[in-house]
Formats: C-alpha cells, sequence, structure tokens
C-alpha cells in the first residue's frame, strides 16, 4: 500500500468558485486562500504523510445490491458482499492489511486523470507511465433481470427490466507504447478476521477461488477470480503481473454468486457496455432543468441509486462504516443503514428530479417495517437493517486501526433503540408526499398513519434525543416538538383526504397546541427558534421550519431563524449542526461542518428570499464537491477535507433539493411565480 502526500486543499474564495474542483492541491502544491474570506490570501499550506487517501479521493461503485470504493491508485479498499451491510472482504480504508484488490501499471500510484462514464457508475482510470498509457474501466455489473426460472428469495420490490450479476468486472486496456500491469487480489474474510485460502479452479492459470479457512458453516462468501492474465497464488494473495503493448486488453473479474462470469475479453467488454446501457437508461428517466449545475443533479441522482438496495426498496444512509467526523476522533459509527427520518428527504429529491420509481420503492420499504404479516402496526424505529431488520446491535472491532488511527471502529449502531420524536412526522410527511397528488389514501394505510399520530400526540410534551441522536441526557428539542408538529399537520391534511373529517378537525387543534407551545417555549428574545426549551442555543435542524411550513417564510421569526443560524452557527460560513460546547452529545472533541446542513441554508435563504446569498453558498458547497463530485458527511471547515462515511445519502439529497430550489428561484425572477423544489402546502 501507498503512503499518500496530501496537502489539505482550499476550495476557492468565495467570490471565485471552482465548480467541480475538487483537490487542486493534491501533490504537494501549496494552497493559497482562506476558505470564504475575503481577506487578502495567506497561505494555509499543511502538509503530512499518510497511508490513506483522502475520503473523498474514493471512486464509488454499486449494483443496487452491494457497493465498493476505489481509491485512486486502482486498489479496491472497501467492499461487502452479499450487502453493503454484510462484513468486508476489502477493508484497507479501516485498516491498511485488511484487504484490497489492486489493478494498475506497476510502481506507479497516481494516475493521470479519472472520471466516472457520463451517465453511470463506471469508472475510469487513465494511467501515464514513462513508457505508456493504460485505461482501467470499473463496473459492478448489471445485466437483464436474471429471475426466469424461479423466484428470487430476497426481493420484495417488483422486479425491473436490470439486475445485478454479482461481478467486480475490471478492464484493461493498452492505448499507446508499453506499460507494465500489475494484478493483486488479496480479500480479508469478516472484517480481517478470517483470512482467505486460495486454490486453483480453472484448467490452467486463469481462475482461481477464495474461500474463507475459518468458515465451516458457509457463512462467508466464496469469491472466484477470472481473467485473460495467469494468475498466480501467493499465500493470502492472487497476483498476475504482464507487459502490455498497445492493443492489448486484459480483464479480471471478481464474482460471488453461481452466475457466469465472463471468458474472454469480448464477453467483458460485453458487460461493461450492458451496464453502461442500463445506467443510461435509468438517468434518461429523471428530469434534470438545462442548468450548468445539471452534472451535479445527475451526478448525486446516481449516487442516491447506488446507494438503494433493490431488493427491499431500502436507502443506505452511506456505504461505510467508522469513517471520522473528527480527525482521529471517536465519532465513528456504521451508516450501512437506513433511517426513517431519510424517507422525507428521500421523496423530496427523488419526486422533485421526476425518479419516482425509486421514491415509490422506498416508501413500500417504510410500509413494509411499519406493518406486520398481518397488517398490524409495528411501533417506528429510528433506523432499521436493509432487508427490514430491527436489531442492530452495536460492537467494536479493536483489531483494526481505523481510518488515520480514528477509534474505534464500529459495526451495527446503538441508536436504533434510542427514542426521537421526529419519526412520526417524517413517516407522515412522506406518506402526505406519496398520497396527495392521488388524492386517494389507500384503506390498508389508514390504520397505519392513524397509529403514527397517536404515537405524536402521546409523546410529543416528553423530552427525546433529538434529530442528532445526540448520546447525552434526553433534552425537549426544538426540532423534535417540530416534528410532531409536522405528524398532525400531515396527519390532518391525510384524514381529510381519506374523509375522516373529525380526525381532521382534532388533529388540527392539537397541531395549533403544539405550534404555541413552540413559540412560546422555543425562541428566544429575538424570536429566533432555539435547539431546546429554556436555552438560547441554536440547531441547524431548525432550517427546516420554512422547508416543511411550520410558519410562512416571510413570518419575521423564520427570517430571524434563518439568519441567526448563517451569521452565528457557522465557520468560514458553513453550517455546524450545533455547538459541541454547548450541547451535551455524550462525546468528545469537535466535529466538521455538517454539508446537509449547508445545503440546508441555502434552501432556507431562498425561501426568505435571499436569493444571491443563498446562490453564492451554493456555488462555494458545489465547489467543495470531491473529484468525481461526490461528498461525505462533513467537511472541514479549515482544509476543506471531507470527514464522515461516504458517499453520504443525506447530503446528496439535501443538494438536489438546494440546487432545484436555486435554480427555481432564478426561474421565477423571469416568470415572477416561485415553485420550490419541494412543494407541501
Amino acid at each position: 500500500m501507498t503512503a499518500y502526500e496530501d496537502v489539505s486543499p482550499v476550495p476557492p474564495v468565495a467570490d471565485e468558485p471552482a465548480m467541480g474542483s475538487g483537490h487542486p492541491g493534491l501533490g504537494g502544491v501549496e494552497v493559497q486562500g482562506v476558505l470564504g474570506s475575503t481577506d487578502a490570501p495567506v497561505s494555509t499550506l499543511t502538509s503530512y504523510r499518510s497511508a490513506f487517501p483522502p475520503i473523498d479521493d474514493y471512486a464509488f461503485l454499486s449494483d443496487c445490491e452491494t457497493t465498493c470504493l476505489i481509491a485512486r491508485n486502482g486498489s479496491v479498499e472497501w467492499m461487502c458482499v452479499p450487502r453493503p451491510d454484510s462484513p468486508s472482504i476489502f477493508g484497507a480504508v479501516l485498516d491498511r492489511s485488511a484487504g484490497h484488490f489492486r489493478v494498475g501499471p506497476y510502481g506507479q500510484s497516481v494516475p493521470a486523470a479519472r472520471r466516472y462514464l457520463p451517465g453511470g457508475l463506471i469508472v475510469e482510470t487513465t494511467w501515464q507511465t514513462e513508457t505508456g498509457w493504460l485505461i482501467v474501466r470499473d463496473a459492478l455489473v448489471m445485466g437483464p433481470w436474471h429471475n426466469t426460472d424461479q423466484r428470487s428469495r430476497t426481493h420484495k420490490r417488483a422486479p425491473s427490466d436490470w439486475d445485478a450479476e454479482h461481478i467486480l468486472l475490471r478492464t484493461i486496456k493498452c492505448v499507446s507504447g508499453t506499460v507494465e500491469l500489475e494484478m493483486s487480489c488479496e480479500p480479508a474474510f469478516d472484517y480481517h478476521r478470517a483470512p482467505a485460502k486460495w486454490e486453483y479452479t480453472g484448467k490452467v492459470y486463469e481462475e482461481t477461488t477464495a474461500t474463507c479457512e475459518a468458515s465451516a458453516d458457509g457463512d462467508q462468501p466464496t469469491l472466484k477470480l477470472t481473467t485473460n492474465l495467469r494468475i498466480g497464488i501467493e499465500g493470502r494473495e492472487a497476483r498476475a503481473r504482464t507487459r502490455m503493448t498497445e492493443g492489448d486488453n486484459v480483464f479480471v473479474a471478481l464474482s460471488w454468486s453461481d452466475l457466469p462470469a465472463p471468458q474472454t475479453f469480448e464477453e467483458a467488454a460485453s458487460k461493461m457496455w450492458q451496464t453502461s446501457e442500463c445506467w443510461r437508461q435509468w438517468i434518461t428517466i429523471g428530469r434534470f432543468p438545462d442548468h450548468p449545475w445539471r452534472g451535479y443533479l445527475q451526478r448525486s441522482a446516481l449516487t442516491l441509486k447506488g446507494l438503494t438496495y433493490a431488493p427491499t426498496g431500502a436507502l443506505l444512509a452511506a456505504s461505510t462504516t467508522s469513517l471520522p467526523e473528527t480527525p482521529g476522533g471517536e465519532r465513528n459509527w456504521d451508516y450501512r443503514y437506513t433511517w426513517v427520518r431519510d424517507s422525507t428527504f428521500a421523496l423530496w429529491g427523488l419526486y422533485t428530479l421526476g425518479l419516482d420509481r425509486e421514491a415509490n420503492d422506498f416508501f413500500a420499504f417504510m410500509s413494509d417495517v411499519a406493518t406486520t404479516a398481518n397488517g398490524e402496526v409495528n411501533p417506528l424505529q429510528v433506523m432499521y437493517g436493509i432487508g427490514g431488520e430491527k436489531t442492530l446491535d452495536e460492537s467494536e472491532l479493536p483489531h483494526l486501526s481505523g481510518y488515520d488511527g480514528a477509534r474505534p471502529v464500529r459495526i451495527g449502531n446503538g441508536a436504533y433503540d434510542q427514542e426521537q420524536h421526529d419519526i412520526w412526522g417524517t413517516m407522515l410527511d412522506s406518506v402526505y408526499l406519496h398520497v396527495k397528488s392521488r388524492e386517494h389514501v389507500p384503506e390498508f394505510l389508514w390504520p397505519l398513519l392513524k397509529r403514527q399520530v397517536e404515537e405524536a400526540i402521546a409523546n410529543w410534551r416528553k423530552p427525546d434525543r433529538g434529530i442528532w441522536e445526540v448520546r447525552g441526557e434526553p433534552q425537549h428539542f426544538t426540532s423534535s416538538k417540530l416534528m410532531c408538529w409536522v405528524a398532525l399537520d400531515r396527519g390532518a391534511k391525510l384524514a381529510d383526504i381519506h374523509g375522516e373529517k373529525e380526525y381532521s378537525a382534532q388533529w388540527n387543534e392539537i397541531a395549533d397546541e403544539i405550534k404555541a407551545d413552540i413559540l412560546e417555549n422555543g425562541t428566544d428574545s429575538r424570536g429566533v427558534l432555539t435547539q431546546r426549551y429554556g436555552d438560547p442555543s441554536l440547531d441547524a435542524s431548525l432550517l427546516l421550519a420554512p422547508l416543511l411550513r411550520f410558519l410562512p417564510a416571510e413570518d419575521e421569526r423564520i427570517r430571524a431563524t434563518v439568519l441567526a443560524i448563517a451569521d452565528e452557527l457557522t465557520e468560514d460560513g458553513l453550517v455546524l449542526r450545533y455547538r459541541t460546547d454547548t450541547t451535551d452529545d455524550g462525546l468528545a472533541g469537535e466535529e466538521g461542518t455538517f454539508t446537509i446542513c449547508s445545503f440546508w441554508l441555502v434552501s432556507a435563504l431562498v425561501e426568505i428570499g435571499e436569493l444571491p446569498r443563498a446562490k453564492h453558498l451554493c456555488e462555494r458547497l458545489l465547489g467543495y464537491a470531491s473529484p468525481l463530485k461526490l461528498y461525505a458527511e462533513e467537511i472541514d471547515h479549515r482544509t476543506g477535507r471531507h470527514l464522515g462515511n461516504f458517499p453520504q445519502a443525506f447530503t446528496h439529497l439535501a443538494l438536489i433539493n438546494a440546487v432545484v430550489h436555486v435554480i427555481r428561484a432564478e426561474e421565477a425572477q423571469m416568470s415572477g411565480h416561485f415553485q420550490p423544489a419541494h412543494a407541501n402546502p
């Protein structure tokens, strides 16, 4: 593994945004300028050596059943099979000895260029060596629906035209000169707790199979490596090396199911083409404005699609676990699960772009977890496994070093059984968004909706741990009360659609009571909505107040709240969730600015009529995108480094809504009518 010389870059100063500039400072170049400052630039050079690539330097691949991350040196450093929440087979992102799969020029780690092929999740890396040029393409293969003889045992959603083939495919072409190519595949099963054993399974050297030495009961996958190279087995590693000359083609396929892997380069090229066609057909369904920011919307949509788990319709919060929110710190969580609150924002974003099928599948997943097999209503949890699992016990992996020394490494998530009172509001807002255009509430849904409203009524006066799942003592968080208001408000609207006029009137009355309570106890002397009752601390979650239509955007309390957060809860213009010195979240250390909150601020600024400021911030945020237009959860405002799990669905959902807000507001200046990214009345 190669050490990375990293100069943590600072994106361009605010008045000179460079869209998609990514990391101009990588490679030891001094970076000038202070993020967000209008003063004279000063040197911000911070250089250090790390064995780990920057988080936002990874490429993300998916077939909607499996995901992986590939470092710029051509090494797969995170992959879990058969599901994204399964134990890892490649885990070098969390420990340099925890498994990798590299294809690239021998002795060289930095490519000349890397990009996604337009309209999909196929990564193309171009290498220049002293003697030649090489192009590598990587994809998780998609093909025609393959369960034609018998039904799938995992799919609950309606089958689509395309399906995962459970193959990680890597094709290599020498386009000029000669290049020494190397392939190294060293899986480490079960988060590097069980070694791999390779054996030849082909006629000569074209196929090897890796099994887990410690897995007598077969609970670890069997990996098959197929290639037109000559594979050698060296302990726990399968290796190959060859000299390629202009026009030579090589393929390497790693598969983990009974579906056939390609046997020739022609077959591999065909599978790569069909994968590209699958993604192109999908992205064509969406509605993307003719605007310079169109590429960011499409990349975010593709990332969200890649973070869906097709068999159930679930949406992963991110594809990774334990990438740190604080460099070297303990704020490391497993995000390979589905949060209920994501439902609202997922539907906002997906419906905005016309991606109704994914939105409907996710809504169906939420309906599944909220009801039993015989139709009875389940109490809602904060989060679920992507197969609908309800228990997500948290544990630590002390044998792993953690990303750049950040420990502990956690699997599972102990927040699954926390009390968070925003979940009923997010669920009901999702339902309302789903059914309002149909002007009909399905009969089977009504008991579920009624139960969620009743839960909100029973609990809205109680303390909880809030939207950020703080691990300190429960508090009366204003945003939780606001979401309980959403539950009653949307519940009343749904009752009206369903013809339940008595419930509608009753729930509207309670909604008014909750609103009055919030305005009396959850605002300060300036009229600013505060984090919790009786405390002046600010919280970025209150940026949702105008987006959820709690008060009209022109209400002075909304304006005061948005501007207070913009001016007082930011670092260099980027939004924090809260101040860790005034919020007992049960953890030590600081955290970076939360990118989703900064995108919320963009949308909220548009709502209150601050379009120039909103556009300015949006340009800066887009300038922070990774070289492949991806986002982790947080951004270190001092260095521009991405922090936290990657790529993060919540951030890309917020990006979609913020960008569409700005675009539509610009259009409204010409037409005189503003249509927000989502249109809940």
